[in-house]
């Protein structure tokens, strides 16, 4: 039993301060299932929301008896709502969104009897979730795999809990990959961690082992930021968004000219949806934080969950007894 208790673990019931991130194509039923069943918190990434994908991936949540729930991402509106009513159907104990306006969402939510949880990336969006009743906020810094702004973790939790006080419940996510990163979030005022690209290279993860191998052979050298992915597959992410990935074949040929990618024939289009029906690593979108450096293993994802809690309690051990 973990020796950690906080206003996340109380809030949700929990019995580690560890959530599993919602990646979209990454973080299924088998997934999520793990992770609450290890103490932590297991959210299914249903992303941009396939109505089928979702259905296939929430009915393995049926026999999970600890907290679970469903992340959604929320930068359009248009068949967000039947999404979201889709996700509840299923009866999860916590909602994620990310990525737009959330008030719309979170009294539907609330009304089913699940916590709103919403990801934000700077005090403002911070300060705007609360007022719309969010129960507890992901604070993602810009270290993280997938989308992000540009403020990194270590200034921007301790700005996020000044503004906000001490009673709201912070989630930690971007550059989190172990118990070190764990510890370093909750003494920088959070309440728990969100873990994604460590989870990523896990057994249960949805991904191929060739992609999971790509991701144990990169560092933080071989990551790229770019929007390129996104206008390939015509996703109309809000401008001051863009993703972190693995470079290849894909980015050396577009990062630096996406203007050129949105002008481009269908046929690169239609080749990038093949490369990812064949699961080409060389051209598909691995999105990968800047922890990649830190991770060597695929593990079960119980096993993720027990070694980052140990580990931050070694790592709050041992920055005692070096400060004593």
């Amino acid at each position: 039993m973990s020796n950690f208790d906080s206003a996340l673990t109380r809030l949700l019931n929990i019995s580690h301060p560890v959530v599993l991130a919602p990646m979209g194509g990454a973080a299924g039923g088998r997934l999520a299932a793990a992770v609450s069943r290890a103490g932590g918190l297991g959210l299914v990434g249903a992303s941009y929301g396939d109505p089928d994908w979702m259905k296939t991936e929430l009915a393995l949540m049926s026999d999970v008896e600890e907290p679970w729930g469903v992340g959604l991402v929320m930068f359009t509106v248009d068949k967000r709502f039947e999404l979201l009513d889709l996700a509840l159907s299923y009866g999860p104990d916590v909602v994620a969104l990310s990525f737009g306006d959330a008030r719309p969402f979170i009294a539907p939510i609330k009304d089913s009897g699940a916590l709103a949880i919403v990801q934000v990336h700077d005090v403002d969006q911070a300060l705007a979730a609360l007022d719309a009743g969010a129960d507890a906020l992901i604070v993602q810094g810009a270290e993280a795999g997938g989308h992000s702004l540009r403020r990194a973790s270590l200034p921007l939790l301790p700005a996020v809990r000044d503004a906000v006080g001490e009673d709201a419940v912070l989630i930690a996510a971007g550059g989190i990959a172990d118990g070190r990163g764990l510890a370093a979030a909750l003494l920088l005022g959070a309440d728990g961690a969100m873990l994604g690209t460590r989870f990523l290279a896990s057994d249960e993860a949805l991904p191929s082992a060739k992609v999971k191998q790509r991701l144990l052979q990169a560092t933080a050298g071989d990551l790229v930021r770019t929007r390129a992915f996104d206008l390939v597959r015509g996703i109309e992410w809000p401008e001051q968004y863009s993703g972190r990935a693995l470079a290849n074949d894909f980015t050396a040929r577009w990062v630096g000219f996406e203007q050129e990618l949105v002008r481009a024939p269908a046929s690169v289009a239609e080749d990038y949806a093949q490369a990812l029906r064949e699961d080409n690593t060389d051209v598909r979108a691995i999105w990968t934080g800047e922890v990649a450096d830190l991770i060597n293993d695929v593990l079960p994802a119980a096993t993720i969950v027990e070694q980052t809690v140990r580990g931050a309690e070694q790592a709050l051990r041992v920055a005692g007894r070096r400060f004593a």
